[in-house]
């Protein structure tokens, strides 16, 4: 099982291990904090076929990891990576089954899903206890009636995030960093009361951090997207997202997945500079509307395209030569239909239509592209 962050691959491996003890399974951990003779000897234990469920981050693709025999690849939070990591991880194995899970399916994997060419499990249900997430627009003009708002809260002892584009302020991007964003808060809120986690900080320091804020010694812990994946703190239940706008319809709505994890109820706050473009009006407006991770990945294939089905884009417009998905979905479907007749009737592709497709697919320069499907 592979996850995008050290955080989350800890938290797997500590829900997976005492089920594994139960059974009788081997289940280890491997991040990129595993240096050395640890890391030499789980890679020896897991080519020799002695550790039986793997979890880790981007470390358990690299060239020198080797498995017994992988069966299974499951990657959590899928948006989080790439087509081609994916591919890397699933070549592990011969012919390994690959499970994709994701709140919210990038484009290129809702196109495959909607196509065919993907097996759907849906869970449209919050996990019991969860309450619903009030979701609201806020200009940045209002941000001392946030603050204010803000202690309020904290006085009743409820805690809350407040995310920034940005780690530090730069000269070409005009966007808030979390640093400032911090120094503001601790000088309205208290010195002890406000906490700062980045991606530049070393593991160490982000989980002690997460760990003062998740035992409630901090309220407010200011961040960036570090804490998109991960983070599961049932008492926070406040969400201040800063220029909203510059974030993507996935990211908000992972981060906008943090609060509404306990009883109390929960508000996301998307702070926005005005005035708002078309499309990033459009996004906010959806991310207001609905909390159904399914209907926000269809806005943002409208908006960012299908990606390459058969490549490694995962958005934008996909590389046909002629074709047309969204106005041609029924010639598409009827595609798919002879497609599959073909490989029901010549698996190999060797009688003369196998051949022919096989000639067209070279032509097209999508022969090698195919295994890519199998990644989602």
């Amino acid at each position: 099982m592979m996850a995008p962050t050290s955080i989350l691959a800890g938290q797997h491996y500590l829900t997976l291990k005492p089920l594994a003890d139960v059974a009788g399974v081997v289940c280890e951990i491997l991040t990129g904090a595993d240096k050395g003779a640890e890391r030499r000897a789980k890679l020896a234990a897991l080519a020799a076929g002695n550790i039986h469920i793997l979890v880790g981050t981007h470390a358990v693709f690299q060239d020198d990891v080797e498995f017994g025999d992988l069966r299974l690849a499951i990657v959590d939070e899928q948006h989080r990576f790439g087509v081609r990591e994916r591919v890397r991880l699933s070549q592990k194995g011969e012919a390994a089954d690959i499970l994709v899970m994701t709140a919210t399916p990038i484009p290129r994997t809702l196109s495959l899903a909607q196509y065919g060419d993907m097996d759907l499990s849906v869970l449209d249900e919050k996990p019991p206890g969860r309450t619903p997430v009030k979701t609201a627009l806020i200009s940045t003009s209002r941000i001392d009636e946030v603050v204010d708002h803000l202690r309020g809260a904290l006085a009743e002892g409820r805690q809350a995030y407040w995310v920034c584009p940005l780690v530090e302020e730069s000269e070409v991007y005009d966007a808030t960093a979390a640093e400032e964003r911090f120094k503001m808060l601790r000088a309205a809120l208290g010195d002890s009361v406000v906490a700062l986690v980045h991606g530049q900080l070393t593991p160490k320091q982000k989980e002690a951090v997460m760990a003062a804020f998740r035992a409630g010694e901090t309220q407010v812990l200011v961040a960036t997207t570090v804490i998109e994946v991960g983070v599961d703190v049932p008492n926070a239940s406040i969400m201040v997202i800063e220029q909203a706008e510059n974030f993507g319809l996935a990211q908000l709505h992972q981060l906008r997945g943090r609060v509404g994890r306990g009883a109390a109820e929960s508000t996301c706050l998307l702070m926005y500079r005005s005035p708002l473009g078309e499309t990033a009006s459009r996004r906010l407006q959806v991310m207001r509307e609905t909390e159904d991770g399914f209907r926000i990945s269809e806005e943002d294939l409208a908006i960012r395209g299908a990606g390459d089905l058969i490549g490694t884009a995962q958005s934008g417009l996909p590389r046909f030569r002629v074709a047309d998905l969204e106005a041609q979905a029924g010639l598409m479907a009827l595609a798919q239909n002879d497609a599959r007749a073909l490989l029901s009737l010549d698996p190999e592709l060797q009688g003369a239509r196998g051949q022919s497709a096989r000639v067209l697919l070279w032509l097209m320069e999508q022969d090698k592209a195919i295994r890519l499907l199998d990644v989602g």
